[in-house]
């Protein structure tokens, strides 16, 4: 027992020698690690680890309605070559042949031999090891495959070494064609557009893809072969209402109106009735390189509209049923004054007149007759109130909520509230336009509810979500309000806004090829008023309407803001633009246009029918029948004669008997010259068309003789 103990305690000694001085050892190591060298480590930790790192997906195109692309992702690959990453034998077996390639049909700067001396060196020298080559930045798709297919590089990302980083390039197809609607996502700058709208279905989801930090300076990362990696999933595509064709029509017509009145900036908007679908919307500011789309003036520009907005106090009225259009209105030579403040009309029309119709009131854009008109209907008690609920009814006071960010409020003030600054004048001035506030698509909606027979659309600009032509989302039209106002109400105040174009303001833009109905409007800015005396900082034109006037298809509001030179009226700075978009508009769409077979197909008549035409038969009884005219008779001969016979074609025969000069009046060139030159006769011509002379008379006898026949 003392002998085996002994062993015992010698075994334990010796184990006790070892473990402790190890084990000491190992906490010395731990602490020194641990505090000591423990930011050095997890500096190094911070350079090279692996860590999940996103891969962009391809964005989803945006598409007009036709299917034509607006907005489309182009990849773009920067390629670099990890020369560590090939084995010693592919390396050695390949180098040759890279850099051949490479110097070759990449960059062309080195030779061959200096390419593979620089490879070599990045592989095997210690202190130098470049796992990052740059082999070419910006290579399209086609560069990319054949880079692919050069030795090393074609056996693939980890056994190769060719890395592949994708990067997308938005592009337009159509260039600047709606280019603020269409818009961008960019970094450090906030959303625009349908771009920023529908980001979140554009795109994508981005991939995964385990990588290693090997350069902390550069912040390089190499892709690890690893099944964890998940690939990116490509963005939907977005269908838009827009109209390739109206949209250049709008952004041309607005370019030319801007350009020629030395505008601040402008917008047009055209838009479907039926379903408040936007066509088109352009928006053009001065800039200091010429004109750009650098705001969208449509939905973020909330201004005083001026007189287009008569429309709505005009419709309150009708719709309080306190007046007929035939009543009259006294406008007092077009002054009149309100609590000390004088207001005028801007037409020189008015300065004659005293007494008129409300009709020609509304439709001269009188500022003193609506106002008066407002003021007597609405001035007393909580008319004010009325007033206010009115426009409410025609959702004036509330934004659209349309896709794109940025719709300014509409402002309309509260009657008799201190908040809003509610004065004496408050009520006249906002009836034609001023002191309150609307988006011009806010204003375009209301006239449109008013083509609609009352309904009020929500503007929209995305029809549906789709990928691969197979669509997943549809975005239906939305009724904001089922009716604004009566019949009777709306029926009213479309034939005001037809007696503006027929007969008012906009008379001079009337055009017989189509109707059309609308409002001008021409509202001052940066005034200021004290008393009877006021100062002007410039005006504000536009027109809004919708065409035809009978059967309502487009709307359309032009504005534009501050005109320096050739007019500042909304009938002649913004009017003329409204008319060449809807010439345009009705010119090359097919649904604007009456059929020509609509009516019944008039009977035809003797003086509008071919007559005295002679040639070969068949000739002519084809001709007959690729026309679709109804003819009869059956010439055996081989020249006939068509006469006109009440409401139909006769065919006749045209004989011509042997050794005589053949009668070939009314005959073609080619026809003449055959049966004349059967007949055995020289022929002289004079003239081109048909034959209505020759200079031997029919029925003489040939001798070869010579004959001049004279076409015209």
């Amino acid at each position: 027992m003392d002998i085996k103990n002994e062993v015992l305690y010698r075994i334990y000694g010796l184990l006790f020698g070892i473990f402790l001085p190890a084990a000491l050892v190992m906490v010395y190591r731990t602490v020194q690690i641990g505090l000591v060298e423990g930011p050095r480590w997890r500096q190094m930790g911070q350079d090279n680890y692996v860590s999940n790192r996103e891969i962009e997906a391809d964005r989803g195109n945006i598409l007009a309605m036709d299917g034509s692309v607006l907005a489309t992702s182009i990849p773009y690959f920067d390629l670099y070559f990890d020369p560590v990453t090939a084995s010693k034998e592919a390396f050695e077996e390949n180098i040759d042949s890279l850099s051949y390639c490479l110097s070759r049909y990449v960059d062309r700067t080195y030779t061959p031999g200096g390419l593979k001396e620089f490879l070599i060196k990045s592989r095997t020298d210690s202190n130098n090891i470049n796992r990052h080559i740059l082999i070419k930045r910006g290579a399209t798709f086609e560069e990319k495959l054949k880079i692919q297919s050069f030795p090393l590089f074609n056996k693939g990302r980890f056994r190769g070494g060719l890395i592949v980083e994708q990067r997308n390039e938005r592009r337009r197809p159509f260039g600047i064609l709606g280019q603020r609607t269409v818009g961008y996502v960019r970094e450090g700058a906030k959303p625009v557009g349908i771009e920023g709208a529908m980001d979140s279905i554009l795109r994508g989801k981005p991939g995964i893809q385990p990588s290693i930090k090997v350069d902390k300076k550069n912040n390089i990362w190499l892709p690890l072969e690893n099944l964890t990696s998940i690939d990116p999933e490509s963005g939907l595509d977005v269908q838009t209402t827009l109209d390739v064709n109206l949209q250049d029509i709008a952004e041309n017509a607005l370019l030319k109106g801007v350009n020629a009145h030395d505008a601040e900036w402008g917008t047009a908007v055209v838009m479907d009735v039926k379903t408040g679908a936007i066509r088109a919307i352009a928006n053009l500011g001065r800039g200091e390189t010429g004109w750009w789309e650098n705001f969208n003036y449509a939905i973020g520009a909330s201004v005083e509209p001026g007189s287009t907005f008569k429309t709505a106090s005009m419709l309150a009225l009708l719709e309080d049923g306190v007046i007929n259009l035939d009543d009259s209105i006294n406008i007092d030579h077009g002054r009149t004054k309100f609590f000390e403040q004088l207001m005028v009309d801007s037409s020189p029309e008015s300065q004659g007149l005293d007494t008129i119709d409300i009709a020609r009131a509304f439709t001269m854009s009188s500022n003193v007759g609506i106002a008066k008109l407002i003021r007597k209907y609405y001035g007393e008690g909580q008319g004010a109130d009325r007033f206010i609920r009115r426009l409410k009814q025609f959702n004036l006071h509330l934004p659209l909520g349309v896709e794109m960010e940025g719709e300014a409020n509409p402002y309309i003030k509260e009657a008799f509230s201190q908040a809003d600054v509610w004065s004496g004048t408050t009520l006249p001035w906002m009836s034609i336009g001023y002191e309150l506030k609307i988006t011009p698509l806010q204003m375009l909606a209301f006239y449109n509810a008013i083509a609609n027979n009352g309904i009020m659309m929500k503007p929209y600009f995305i029809t549906n979500v789709q990928r691969y032509g197979e669509v997943l989302e549809e975005m239906p039209p939305t009724v904001i309000k089922q009716r604004i106002a009566s019949d009777r109400s709306l029926s009213r105040i479309r034939q005001l806004l037809e007696g503006v174009v027929d007969e008012g303001t906009a008379r001079k833009l009337k055009t017989d090829q189509y109707s059309f109905a609308g409002k001008t409007g021409t509202a001052q800015t940066n005034y200021k008023r004290s008393g009877a005396s006021i100062r002007i900082g410039g005006y504000r034109a536009s027109f809004v309407g919708y065409f035809p006037a009978q059967a309502p298809r487009y709307s359309c509001i032009v504005v534009i803001h501050k005109p320096r030179k050739a007019g500042f009226y909304g009938a002649d700075v913004a009017g003329p633009v409204f008319r060449e978009i809807a010439d345009k508009v009705m010119a090359s769409s097919a649904v604007a246009q009456s059929p020509i077979n609509e009516k019944e197909r008039p009977i035809l008549q003797a003086n509008l029918l071919p007559g005295m035409d002679v040639g070969a038969a068949n000739d002519l009884r084809d001709v007959m029948k690729y026309l679709d005219l109804p003819f009869y008779g059956r010439p055996e001969s081989e020249m006939a004669v068509i006469r006109s016979h009440a409401d139909s074609i006769l065919f006749q025969e045209r004989r011509t008997a042997e050794k005589v000069v053949p009668n070939v009046r009314g005959m073609t060139l080619r026809d003449a010259l055959y049966t004349l030159e059967n007949a055995g006769l020289k022929v002289r011509i004079n003239g081109v068309g048909k034959v209505i002379g020759q200079s031997i008379r029919p029925g003489n006898k040939t001798r070869g003789q010579s004959i001049l026949i004279t076409l015209r």
